[in-house]
């Protein structure tokens, strides 16, 4: 790749100390597909990133931007535009300029979820679902979901505050949906999505009770440290059809990939390329 003022950048802007993965798999799919295009990690304090993602988009050769915690929530007061997805997760995830110099965001991190479970066969349309778990990745998970015409979800954190907040945000830009609050119990859904860190390990606490998730019911997890959890293994158990953590992430960059204009790929051919050690 010749690296010159005419190659492409995509900016991940982080905290300084954050660790950037996804130079690690978007530039070896730029090289692989001979794309003149790199993602540069750059470190910015929170009381310097609203000039600083301004200034980033005065460069010539800036295609977009990819937005990482802390920097996710206040970016959405930030731009010009911003779609319903982070209106619903509130906070933003990826930003371009559009053809009128305006700057507009989108949130991806629950498209790959549900870019996942869709290619396995799974349509959310019409379907009930559960998000245990409304933070930041919970939030985006059911925003994306309630995109894809679901009709119905319920929502269930230790947090009340989070979870009404979210389920506001969700009555107001999808009035046609079906929100809950207050239950864990998986009985009657047909997907159920853990958002905490809750059964990571063997002997954990789980983050709902297995006994009552019905075999036909798809499981999802957020957790990536470990593949199969001790939850997806107790779901596994009842019979249900599950997807790990991480397909969340490589399911995703296809869509960073649209979002920004570049040829897109597929989570196998990421995962072939990807340098992540």
């Amino acid at each position: 790749m010749n690296i010159d003022g005419n190659t492409e950048l995509i900016a991940h802007i982080g905290y300084p100390t954050h660790s950037f993965k996804s130079p690690l798999i978007y530039n070896p799919y730029f090289e692989k597909e001979g794309i003149n295009a790199l993602v540069v990690p750059m470190g910015c304090k929170g009381e310097h990133y609203p000039a600083f993602l301004r200034s980033v988009f005065q460069l010539s050769n800036i295609r977009g931007a990819l937005i990482t915690m802390p920097h996710k929530v206040t970016t959405v007061g930030l731009l010009d535009e911003v779609t319903p997805t982070v209106k619903v997760a509130g906070a933003c995830n990826a930003v371009k300029m559009d053809a009128q110099g305006r700057l507009v965001g989108d949130m991806f991190d629950g498209a790959g979820f549900v870019r996942g479970v869709q290619r396995k066969g799974f349509n959310l349309t019409g379907k009930r679902v559960m998000v245990v778990g409304t933070g930041g990745v919970g939030s985006a998970i059911a925003a994306s979901m309630a995109a894809e015409k679901i009709a119905a979800i319920s929502l269930f954190d230790v947090n009340k505050a989070s979870c009404e907040a979210l389920a506001q945000r969700l009555v107001k830009e999808y009035p046609t949906i079906q929100v809950g609050i207050g239950s864990n119990d998986p009985e009657g859904h047909d997907l159920v999505v853990n958002a905490t860190p809750m059964g990571m390990n063997e002997g954990d606490p789980l983050p709902l009770d297995v006994s009552r998730l019905a075999p036909n019911t798809f499981v999802g997890e957020v957790v990536m440290r470990t593949e199969m959890t001790a939850f997806l293994q107790a779901a596994q158990q009842r019979g249900c059809r599950v997807q790990v953590g991480s397909d969340m992430l490589f399911e995703q960059i296809p869509a960073y990939l649209e979002y920004f204009g570049f040829k897109t790929t597929t989570a196998e051919v990421l995962r072939s390329v990807a340098r992540l050690g």
